[in-house]
C-alpha cells in the first residue's frame, strides 16, 4: 500500500525551515510526498510582476529538489488569511485533502507569530476530523523559526516537542534548498539564516541523541 503524506506550508519556505529534512527522509523512503501551499502572491496587490514569477520559479526549482509527489497552490494572499472566510479555507483545504488521502500531515504551530499559521492549523484540524477523513492517522506541528519562536502569546505555553527526526544525513540539503529563496534568507543573526537553521537543527539534535534533528509536536494520532 502507497504511504501518502501532506506538507502543509502556509507560504513557500515554511515548509523547509520546519520540516526540510523530514521531507528528505519521507522521500528516500518511499513516501508519496505533496506539498500544499496556501498562499500565492498572484493574488495580492502587494507584490510586482517580477516577484511573482520570481516565486514560482522558486517553488518549481524547491519541489524539484525535493522530488514532490505533487505541488498544490491555493488562491489565498499571503498575510490576509484572517481575512478570509473559515469556510471557504476549508473548504479548499478538503479539496486537496480528499484528493491525495494522506496518512500524516504536517501543519504550522498554530501560536507562531504569523496570523497565516494560526489560520492554516485551524483550517486543516477542522478539516481532518476523524469521522469525516478516517484515514489519516498522524498530525504534527512543525517550527518556524522566525515565527513559532516570536509568538508571545501570554495564555500560550510554548512549542514543547515531542517527536523528533532524525536528519542528519540530510541536513546539509535542507540548508541549501532554503538558499533557493533568496528573498527570505540573510545573514546571521537574521533567523531565517543558514546559521541560524543550522544552529537549531543542532539544538533539536542534541535533544534527541543526534547531530541534527527536527521536532513536532504530535497533535493527534490514531492507531
Amino acid at each position: 500500500m502507497e504511504k501518502s503524506v501532506l506538507i502543509v506550508a502556509p507560504h513557500p519556505d515554511d515548509e523547509t525551515l520546519g520540516c526540510g529534512g523530514t521531507i528528505c527522509r519521507l522521500v528516500e523512503d518511499g513516501w508519496l510526498v505533496h506539498w500544499l501551499i496556501v498562499t500565492d502572491m498572484a493574488y495580492s496587490e502587494n507584490y510586482t510582476a517580477d516577484q511573482i514569477c520570481t516565486r514560482q520559479t522558486e517553488i518549481e526549482k524547491v519541489a524539484g529538489l525535493y522530488g514532490f509527489t505533487s505541488v498544490s497552490q491555493l488562491p489565498f494572499a499571503p498575510a490576509k488569511l484572517d481575512e478570509t472566510p473559515k469556510r471557504l479555507l476549508i473548504s479548499e483545504v478538503i479539496d486537496v485533502l480528499e484528493k491525495i488521502r494522506p496518512v500524516e500531515i504536517y501543519i504550522p504551530y498554530r501560536n507562531d507569530a504569523h496570523n497565516d499559521h494560526e489560520a492554516v492549523f485551524d483550517a486543516v484540524i477542522a478539516a481532518a476530523k476523524s469521522f469525516r477523513r478516517p484515514y489519516i492517522a498522524r498530525i504534527y506541528a512543525y517550527e518556524v523559526i522566525s515565527e513559532t519562536d516570536f509568538g508571545f502569546k501570554p495564555e500560550d505555553g510554548g512549542f514543547r516537542p515531542n517527536v523528533f527526526v532524525d536528519i542528519t544525513k540530510f541536513l546539509d540539503k535542507k540548508l541549501s534548498i532554503l538558499e533557493v529563496f533568496e528573498s527570505e534568507v540573510a545573514d546571521f543573526p537574521f533567523p531565517r539564516s543558514r546559521l541560524a537553521v543550522e544552529s537549531l537543527a543542532r539544538l533539536r539534535g542534541s535533544q534527541c541523541n543526534s547531530m541534527a534533528a527536527e521536532s513536532y509536536m504530535l497533535i493527534k494520532e490514531i492507531r
